[in-house]
């Protein structure tokens, strides 16, 4: 969807602005205490380099220096973006941050046995997840290939959607967040049940079962489904346009790679239910590919 400015000036001329919506994947991160020399050490532990540039939503229970607190984030290679609403919102106003309504849901974490850069959450209700862009509207259905174009690939005017495809990052020794140089991909054999989310980062994430509906699946690499796709799935989280998405049997209710997306009425029919590769192509969006066609 494109908002622009219609006025007396001539059609001919150029909007000074346009909107456009794309859903990005952030993470939440949330505090419990206000030591910073307790948070810097525990950042130590989980962090393994400084240059992640992970955009992350501050959640605190307890009152922060929030001033003192992004600084220290920023200087770990994280970027926040905003609060969750709470104690922080005035130094949030003060400081231009935005402010996050709270999803008033309980934390379920399921830690994997591997040891791995791995999350899962409370997902949100897929009842939440707004477009602030506008769907396609047409699919071309007698291909094997379909292109979903409802997310426009201009990064230099994409904004931010309204979506709570929120996921966190709980500060564990017992994980940590691999660079660059070590790509580590997580096997998952357990079904992830509605309410659920699994955030990988590092490397592909492979789950042997299914995705529930209201479940979602999260990496930064490729994504790999064995079992049923329903719910969420989300690949290439950071914005890697070469990372794909892999079904045995497809019918999400989101697709997304590299925060192109595409929702569940706009999928191509004849993908629905079979083993399908989901791909990004810039100038054409989300490509769709029936892989026992392929």
């Amino acid at each position: 969807m494109t908002v622009s400015d219609n006025d007396s000036q001539g059609s001919s001329a150029a909007p000074a602005l346009a909107f456009y919506g794309k859903m990005l994947t952030f993470s939440r991160l949330q505090f419990s205490t206000d030591d910073l020399s307790a948070i810097d050490a525990q950042l130590a532990a989980t962090l393994s380099n400084k240059s992640s540039n992970i955009p992350i939503l501050i959640d605190s229970e307890v009152e922060q220096d929030l001033s003192a607190l992004v600084e220290l984030l920023w200087s770990w290679g994280l970027q926040p973006i905003g609060v969750v609403t709470g104690t922080l919102d005035a130094q949030a106003r003060e400081q231009r941050l935005a402010i996050f309504p709270a999803d008033g849901k309980r934390i379920e974490r399921i830690l994997p046995s591997k040891k791995a850069a791995t999350q899962v959450s409370k997902a949100p209700d897929d009842k939440h997840t707004e477009s602030a862009s506008t769907n396609s509207d047409s699919t071309n259905s007698d291909s094997t290939n379909s292109t979903s174009t409802n997310s426009d690939s201009n990064n230099d005017t994409a904004a931010i959607s309204e979506s709570n495809t929120e996921t966190t990052i709980a500060i564990t020794t017992a994980e940590t967040l691999v660079s660059a140089e070590h790509i580590t991909s997580l096997i998952y054999d357990q079904m992830l049940r509605s309410g659920q989310s699994l955030n990988h980062v590092g490397g592909d994430l492979i789950l042997t079962n299914s995705v529930n509906s209201g479940a979602e699946a999260i990496t930064d690499n490729s994504l790999h489904v064995y079992g049923r796709a329903q719910g969420r799935l989300v690949a290439g989280a950071t914005g890697d346009k070469d990372a794909r998405i892999f079904c045995q049997v497809f019918n999400p209710s989101l697709v997304s790679v590299a925060g192109t997306y595409c929702l569940r009425d706009n999928l191509p029919e004849h993908v629905i239910d079979k083993s399908v590769q989901v791909r990004f192509v810039e100038g054409e969006g989300l490509v769709f590919t029936v892989m026992d066609d392929a």
